[in-house]
């Protein structure tokens, strides 16, 4: 059964510039991640919203699909 997650990920700066990670933070729809990104855009180096569709019973995903990006944000997220 495919199932759709949203999620949104975002990136402080250490103190040699470089971009870390925080905690993704999933989101119940498009929208939702959509306006999570939008709040945190000020607040942090950069963050992003995308979406994953697969199945997690297989662990078969399809190719992540961005929605919105802000700031800093490293180009490799795959």
């Amino acid at each position: 059964m495919s199932t759709t997650y949203y999620v949104v990920l975002s990136f402080v700066a250490n103190e040699e510039g470089d971009l870390i990670p925080e905690e993704p933070r999933e989101a119940q729809s498009r929208g939702q991640a959509e306006a999570m990104a939008r709040a945190l855009k000020g607040q942090k180096a950069g963050v992003v919203a995308f979406s994953r569709t697969g199945d997690p019973n297989l662990g078969d995903f399809q190719p992540a699909v961005e929605i919105v990006r802000y700031g800093h944000v490293p180009d490799d997220l795959e």
